[in-house]
């Protein structure tokens, strides 16, 4: 049995108990979706806009309706707790219905010629979309590309996560059930069914959130078959902790930015780079702050922090951990490995890093917040820069000069003033370097999904008679 097809099992990453089995679609099966999607695509494209819409609006009502039943099987599959699963249905139900509400008012625009002739600039389908999603916040993820390549007259085929694969297909077969036939597939699979999808030639677009790897290889193969690629990657995103900030509240947004989701989020707070007027208030207010982050039932003005995805992601995160430790960094609270079953890793407060830590160069992806005191804001701004990555940024300060001159120069898609997240509905963001390409989300992602026909027309010439 080779790699491609061996049965993949799916355990509780609080519990370790095996909770489901999946067999990997090979090349027959991604051969089968594929060519289902194309066959679908004719009529879905000729479908009014308004009816692909109306379709989707449906299918929203729908994820609304079984929302509780979604975050259960995501809390039991990736260890996300519920109220935080919860929350990401329900957010993708809002994205659904945001994409039905835009799509039919996509539209070109016209352009200005001679009297007698009409000139045009009309979106339309660009085919086939393979969506590839991660675990982190599967169901959002796959919401807002999914729903953006519909509304706009493609059809989809659906790879989820290895690691939330009965959720991913529950909520993929949930919205086809408002769908033509084959409309919208779904494939299991880990890597190497991801790799057949994506280099497979009846492919037009190639959808990704997920590791930097997986991006590289996705583009390398859409290279060659020609596929547009929108990717977004991962992230080491910096924070910075300027001169005359409450520390205590800045303690705060940082733990929030660091422990959401155990730090299992594209955007979450990677590295803080914090000025030394304030790091000894700010370190112990974080301190405090993250003895509240507990992987226990949460008591009142206590915070859950489920477990990692599974152990293989907590032995990355604590090896980050332990090389910073062995080389000078001071662990505040948390840096070891519980006992027990599960995935848990505490949240996790260092101080004494330097910049050729690992754990300051590279995405840690865990409940891990590593600080580095500089003696400017200056400073702080330059190191932050020094990064491949280009996800998003913070920078918590009073100074709007100090803003201005950071997301001015931070070297990211989505620069956050004094929030650790936050943003207006439809919002979209445009990842750089390592951490991918393309919009991802708000009415830009249509345009992603869509691609431009010129269209000239003159009246013609009356027939010569003589």
């Amino acid at each position: 049995m080779t790699a491609a097809t061996a049965e993949i099992e799916i355990r509780d990453p609080a519990t370790d108990e095996v909770v489901g089995r999946v067999r990997p679609a090979g090349q027959d099966q991604v051969d089968d979706a594929v060519g289902r999607a194309v066959a679908a695509g004719r009529d879905w494209a000729r479908t009014s806009p308004a009816d692909r819409a109306g379709m989707v609006k449906d299918a929203a009502a729908a994820v609304r309706g079984v929302a509780e039943e979604l975050a259960r099987l995501n809390e039991t599959e990736t260890g996300r707790p519920f109220e935080d699963g919860l929350g990401g249905v329900l957010a993708a139900a809002g994205t659904l219905e945001q994409y039905a509400e835009l799509g039919p008012l996509h539209r070109g625009r016209s352009l200005q010629g001679d009297w007698s002739a009409t000139d045009l600039m009309v979106p339309g389908p660009r085919g086939v979309v393979a969506v590839i999603t991660p675990w982190n916040d599967p169901v959002a993820v796959a919401a807002g590309l999914i729903g953006a390549a519909l509304v706009t007259g493609n059809t989809v085929v659906h790879k989820p996560s290895e690691r939330c694969p009965h959720l991913g297909r529950r909520f993929a077969d949930l919205l086809a059930s408002f769908l033509p036939d084959g409309v919208l597939t779904v494939v299991d699979g880990a890597g190497p069914t991801g790799a057949l999808l994506s280099s497979h030639a009846g492919v037009d677009v190639v959808a990704h959130v997920g590791s930097i790897a997986a991006g590289r290889a996705i583009a390398e193969a859409a290279a060659a078959t020609g596929a547009k690629v929108l990717l977004e990657n991962g992230g080491n995103d910096a924070l910075i902790v300027d001169d005359g900030v409450d520390p205590v509240w800045a303690a705060g947004q940082v733990a929030l930015g660091s422990y959401a989701n155990g730090g299992q989020v594209c955007v979450s707070v990677e590295r803080v780079y914090c000025h030394a007027a304030v790091a000894e208030e700010f370190l112990a207010a974080l301190a405090e702050e993250a003895t509240r982050w507990v992987y226990r039932p949460a008591a009142e003005g206590e915070k859950a922090l489920g477990p990692l995805v599974d152990r293989r992601q907590r032995e990355h995160v604590h090896s980050q951990v332990a090389e910073a430790l062995a080389s000078g960094a001071v662990a505040h609270v948390g840096g070891a490995v519980p006992d027990g079953a599960g995935a848990f890793y505490p949240a996790t407060v260092l101080s004494g890093c330097t910049p050729d830590m690992r754990i300051l160069r590279e995405e840690t992806f865990g409940p891990v917040v590593p600080v580095r005191v500089v003696d400017s804001f200056e400073q702080a701004l330059a190191e932050a820069i020094d990064d491949p990555h280009g996800l998003a940024a913070t920078v918590l300060t009073p100074d709007m000069a100090h803003a201005q001159e950071a997301w001015r120069a931070l070297p990211v898609g989505t620069v956050k003033i004094n929030a650790a997240f936050g943003g207006a509905p439809g919002g979209a963001a445009q990842p750089r370097g390592l951490s991918g390409a393309g919009f991802g989300y708000g009415p830009e992602l249509l345009d992603e999904m869509t691609t431009t026909k010129v269209v000239h027309i003159e009246p013609c010439p009356p027939r010569d008679d003589r």
